[in-house]
Order: structure tokens, then sequence, then C-alpha cells
């Protein structure tokens, strides 16, 4: 099947009519959808499918003795999210490998297809949470007791799914996968050529700033009588902007919680998520404690509190220069650069697996938004990119 048909069978599932965007959250109905579309291509071709108590999917091909080249990405998406971030990496790796079949070509190891799951972390809050687990990074008792904004756990969302949270742990599917390589729209404007490589992924964390206040009338509170941790968040969040701004780095509050939230009440708390990367881990160090200080020194004036919470911390992930260089051969003298963006490929890297990205051109430079968007040229020379790659992996 071609990379279009498959392109077009997937692109419906989760696509809100109105802003044509995705909302596939782990183990919602939208992203189950998707999960039964990926286990249905890989029946019609014969490829066996294994899974992990978390769900994750890796569907192989060729010979089921020792490891092998996996490739692959996931299928759950942000809120309100675009359509290449994820599915982009698992369509084409079923497009290479029926350009491979179709071929004649024989791996030598095996080949496996993988579909990861929350990569996003959209719905329980926790990035690459299907790959954490399966890494051993994040323990089967934290996993299990995330919850979700309606404060569902993560064990009750796998039960719903019909997977057993008893078989939750460390993943024997990454004692298989010798070398991974994940293809990945790329998100920004790095790139020009229509295919990259990736040098390194720059570290990154999610941290929950609580801002403790006082709740009190709108109408009749003076403004000098009033504890409004509103009003330390808001300096908060430009304090965020402009000491990103001075260290080149990234910073964004990007979800905020507002008790009692109620139009005509000053605010007993507020609760923002802020979202920070930088190229290297002393910025973004760095970036954390001016933001931190500043936030301290509002609440002080304003009398509010300021509790700090990471919720996840991600070093910086430096891809193997070997492999690397490998494939930016194979592929003619790609570029080769880094990517702020955080990806499942990141995890395993770190869990010791030999792995490598590739990435297609994003011409606007915006993603996690309905307008990402990549041309159908630049996809195709993907898959080609892909094929080759994998080739030189498993010959």
């Amino acid at each position: 099947m071609s990379f279009e048909s498959l392109w077009a069978d997937q692109s419906a599932i989760g696509r809100d009519p109105e802003t044509g965007g995705y909302t596939r959250g782990g183990w919602t109905p939208t992203e189950r959808e998707a999960t039964h579309w990926f286990l249905d291509q890989c029946a019609t071709r014969n490829l066996p499918v294994e899974s992990d108590g978390i769900g994750n999917l890796i569907a192989w091909w060729g010979s089921s003795d020792g490891p092998g080249v996996v490739t692959g990405s996931h299928l759950d998406s942000v809120i309100d999210g675009g359509a290449f971030d994820g599915p982009l990496g698992v369509v084409s790796a079923l497009a290479a490998v029926d350009r491979l079949r179709a071929e004649g070509f024989e791996p030598s190891v095996p080949l496996g297809i993988g579909a990861f799951v929350e990569e996003e972390g959209s719905r329980f809050g926790m990035p690459c949470l299907g790959s954490r687990v399966a890494a051993g990074v994040l323990p089967p008792s934290k996993a299990l007791a995330l919850t979700d904004r309606s404060g569902v756990l993560l064990s009750e969302a796998l039960e719903a799914a019909g997977l057993d949270p008893a078989g939750v742990g460390p993943s024997p599917l990454l004692k298989r996968m010798g070398t991974f390589v994940e293809l990945h729209v790329e998100q920004g404007r790095g790139l020009t050529a229509p295919v990259g490589v990736a040098s390194s992924i720059w570290p990154h964390g999610r941290y929950r700033f609580t801002f403790g206040g006082e709740a009190n009338h709108a109408g009749t509170t003076l403004m000098e009588d009033r504890h409004d941790p509103m009003l330390t968040y808001a300096m908060t969040a430009l304090a965020a902007n402009k000491q990103a701004r001075l260290a080149g780095a990234r910073a964004t509050f990007g979800r905020l919680s507002v008790e009692p939230n109620g139009t005509n009440a000053v605010p007993s708390q507020v609760t923002a998520w802020l979202d920070a990367r930088a190229a290297d881990t002393a910025t973004l160090e760095s970036l954390l404690a001016a933001i931190t200080k500043q936030a301290t020194e509002r609440a002080e004036r304003d009398g509010t509190t300021l509790e700090v919470t990471p919720e996840s911390v991600s070093p910086i992930v430096d891809f193997p220069a070997g492999l690397r260089d490998r494939l930016a051969g194979v592929l003619g003298g790609a570029p080769v650069l880094p990517t702020g963006a955080g990806h499942d490929a990141g995890v395993f890297s770190d869990a010791g697996i030999p792995t490598a990205m590739l990435f297609v051109r994003n011409p606007t430079g915006i993603s996690h938004s309905p307008a990402e968007y990549a041309e159908l040229d630049d996809c195709l020379a993907g898959v080609d990119a892909l094929a080759a790659v994998l080739k030189d992996l498993a010959k």
C-alpha cells in the first residue's frame, strides 16, 4: 500500500472537523481506534505483533531470533494537535517496509515497526510514558498512580482498554531492540532540506508551580488587602518569557488551573505548568532558578505562597555519533541538527539502545497545532530515506 493510501486511511481518526486538530489521548477511544488501525495494517501484512503490559506494540518482519532494527513512533497526540507528530513515523515505517518487501529485500536481522503509547503525555501529564515504563525509568507504582484531568487513574484507564495493570513494568520488547530509528516531522524551522538526521535532544522538564492565596470578593476587597495568586502567576509568566529569551532557551506556561475559578472571586490558588528547555543542563537549571527566584520575590510582595514541583525532567540526549554519521552518509550527506522536542528515541537512547532519528522538513515551523504541516514530496523523501537506512542496518 502506498504512503498516500496509508496516510489517508488513518487521517480521520480523532480529527476535529471544526479546528482540523487531532486529540488522541492515551487509551482514549480515538487513540484506541488508531491502535486498532495499526494492528489491522500489521495483520494484512502477516506481521506478528508483540505487546507489553502498558500497551507498547512492535510488529516484526523477518527472522524471530535475536535483536533487530526497530523503527516507528507514536499514534497519540497533544490536545488539538497536528496530523504529523507521531503518525508520520508509524505510517512511514509501514510504507518503508512495504517498499523493501516489494524489492525482494531479505533482512538478515528482524525488522520491527513500533507504536508506543502516550508519548505526548497529554492525558496523564508524563511525556514518553510508555517508553519510560518500558525502559524501567518510571516505576510501575508511580505510573499506575498517575491521574488524568478527570481523576481517572492510569490503572483504571488500562483496565478500561482491556489491559491488566499487573503487567505494567520494564518491557521485554526492549531486549529485541538492537537498534532504534525514529522518523519524525521536524518541529521547528531548523531543517531546510527534505530530510535530516538528529544530533541530540535538548534537556527539558515540566514543573508544577502552585501559587497559594486568599479567596475573597472581587468587588468589595480593597486592592491593597488582596493576596491574589493570579497576580503572582501573571508576573511569573512574564518572568519566564524574559529569562528564556535572555538564556537563548525556551519557557512556556501552557496549562493553568484556577480555584475557585469564579469570575467575581479573587482566587485561592493558581496552579500552572511550566515547560522549560535549553541546549544544555546547566542552562536549563539556571533558567529554572531564575524564574523561581523572581516568582518567590513576587510572592513575598503579594502575600502569596509558592511551591515548585518537578513532574518530569529529561537530561540531554546525544545520539551515538557513529550511528548518526552512518545514517547521514547513507543519505548522501543529509544535514545534522539538534531538536528541542522530546521523543521516545531519547528514552531508548538513555536506556543504552543505539538510537538515531530522521527528520522530515516542516515548511512552516509550526507543531503541536492544527497548522502543523509537511509537503507530500518531503514525506515521500522521508519514506525513501527510512527504507535506505533500514536496508543498510539490516543487510
